[in-house]
């Protein structure tokens, strides 16, 4: 009986986070992102390589986009179901994958019926060799990739050397893969948040909360906010470069240090001491704020787990505190 109890819980755990796979990003908060990288975008081929083009706002962005931008060319593929009345269920016998060079029509928005629509041999999934293939082919992949998926979306667009621009959830942060690249530089934070954006998805997902509308065209599906989560790029833009403006001078007694690790301990960004040039620990939250022309970023205290990376949960006189990343002034005055 307890074996079955667990495997039912287990069967919810990994249904709920199906779920979150399935939610599409809007319009208005794609444009809101996309605004600040147009200067990237010149002659490139873009790929969005987890979006229904019947369905997805971001190939709806770049198509009504296309000659703003510049674009050489749009390429869209989905997993196996492309009809916008099936969401995400995986129940079509082909995926597809979508090629738009520009609107031939005439007409004032974008027409699929412009675009090359080729059945996929495979399934459609972003790790198939069909798609590993057309991801050779672009320059910049946007999209909302799987959450569940992260690490080894990420690890995929770094394998091949590609500029991106996606969503994932402020958690990923932490991941020992993930959190290396933003050490070295190679990946980082986008222009905006989600603090109050909200997506389409499923009405099964989050039933009943305060935040879901129920959509009045496709009832079987609702705007829902989801909190946590973020843009992850390695696109530079003009945020990344602003400087953190800090003035709280250091006083050992307002900054102790942690019992397993030689750092201070600072509570909120806004009071990272501007005079301390020694190793800080910061909230994660820092990474909103983070210039690497500013501070640099040594490792993090997030996991018992001790690597060249993480320093192991922080303590100060015993108790255990929130996650720190730890970081170093390279402007201390």
């Amino acid at each position: 009986m307890k074996t079955e109890t667990i495997s039912k819980n287990k069967n919810l755990h990994d249904a709920k986070n199906a779920k979150k796979d399935e939610f599409y990003t809007q319009i208005t908060d794609i444009e809101k992102e996309l605004n600040h990288y147009k200067d990237h975008f010149k002659d490139k081929v873009v790929y969005c390589n987890c979006d229904d083009p019947r369905v997805s706002n971001f190939f709806r962005y770049f198509a009504l986009n296309f000659e703003f931008l510049g674009l050489k060319k749009l390429i869209t593929t989905c997993y196996k179901s492309q009809n916008p009345d099936i969401f995400s269920q995986h129940d079509s016998e082909k995926a597809i994958y979508l090629e738009y060079d520009g609107n031939k029509t005439g007409t004032p928005t974008p027409d699929i019926n412009d675009s090359q629509i080729i059945h996929l041999e495979s399934d459609g999934d972003f790790r198939s060799q069909e798609c590993i293939e057309l991801l050779k082919q672009v320059d910049i992949v946007v999209t909302n990739p799987p959450f569940s998926l992260f690490r080894e979306y990420v690890a995929q667009l770094i394998e091949y050397d590609k500029k991106f621009l996606i969503i994932g959830h402020q958690n990923a942060i932490t991941y020992k893969e993930i959190f290396k690249l933003i050490k070295e530089n190679k990946i980082w934070i986008g222009f905006n948040n989600f603090d109050n954006s909200r997506f389409v998805a499923p009405i099964e997902y989050n039933i009943g909360s305060k935040y879901n509308e129920i959509l009045k065209n496709q009832p079987d599906k609702c705007l829902t906010r989801v909190s946590g989560l973020k843009w992850f790029t390695n696109l530079d833009h003009r945020k990344r470069h602003e400087i953190l403006d800090i003035y709280k001078k250091y006083n050992p007694d307002e900054y102790p240090k942690y019992d397993n690790y030689d750092a201070i301990n600072v509570d909120k960004v806004a009071d990272i001491p501007i005079d301390y040039d020694g190793a800080m620990g910061v909230p994660v939250t820092f990474i909103d704020k983070y210039n690497p022309e500013q501070f640099e970023i040594l490792g993090k205290m997030s996991t018992t787990g001790i690597d060249e990376s993480n320093f192991g949960y922080p303590f100060v006189n015993g108790t255990k505190i929130y996650a720190r990343m730890i970081i170093k002034n390279k402007q201390k005055i």
